[in-house]
């Protein structure tokens, strides 16, 4: 068993205050209440997160990576258990072996209309994960927080829109939009980001949006 390191109790400081971008600010009103797990853990390389990937079936987010969550019900006792609950259906993850250290300020995915806190936590004890629901979820991958920092893993996307945002390719998983967004900011806040060339502007590609 590990207690949360000083480093991440240091970013959840951090991150519980963070400016949030105005493309995730959530509206006055409307939306519906979301939470995702940002959960943190000591892997061979390093700190790690955990990430999903969507199957290519569903109606939202088709094939995209994005972190283990979803709707908060009424049955949840808010978005620290919505989260929970979500990544344990999602990923047959242990919710006992993890240490929720705090919420992110609400963020605002205008695509789905999900207005969603993020929780981050630290996998005090790890368990075996994999997609439970394969309907749901076609993959899970514990990515090195080096991977993610790693300039030659980071572009900017644009969007048919023509809004553009960080994006990550790792193995297979390309991840951008909210998901990367967040990992960005997490990136920052934490002290890991180092210098990558955002004039490397790429188009989704055909499907991705």
């Amino acid at each position: 068993m590990t207690q949360a390191p000083q480093w991440l109790r240091d970013l959840a400081a951090a991150a519980a205050g963070m400016d949030v971008p105005e493309i995730v600010r959530p509206p006055v009103s409307g939306g519906r209440r979301s939470a995702v797990l940002v959960l943190f853990g000591d892997g061979p390389e390093g700190p790690d997160l955990l990430f999903i990937q969507r199957s290519e079936g569903l109606r939202r987010h088709a094939g995209q990576p994005a972190f283990p969550g979803g709707a908060i019900e009424d049955s949840d006792d808010g978005p620290v258990a919505a989260a929970l609950r979500e990544a344990a259906e999602e990923t047959g993850l242990d919710p006992a072996g993890v240490d929720v250290l705090g919420t992110l300020p609400e963020l605002f995915v205008s695509r789905s209309d999900f207005r969603v806190v993020p929780v981050l936590a630290w996998w005090r004890e790890p368990s075996a994960v994999q997609p439970t629901d394969t309907g749901e979820v076609a993959a899970v991958e514990r990515i090195p927080v080096a991977e993610l920092a790693d300039p030659a893993h980071r572009f900017m996307f644009r969007h048919p829109s023509g809004r553009t945002g960080p994006a990550f390719h790792i193995g297979s998983m390309l991840i951008w939009g909210f998901t990367a967004l967040l990992a960005d900011r997490l990136l920052a806040l934490g002290g890991w980001e180092r210098p990558w060339d955002l004039r490397d502007i790429r188009a989704l590609p055909e499907g991705a949006a």
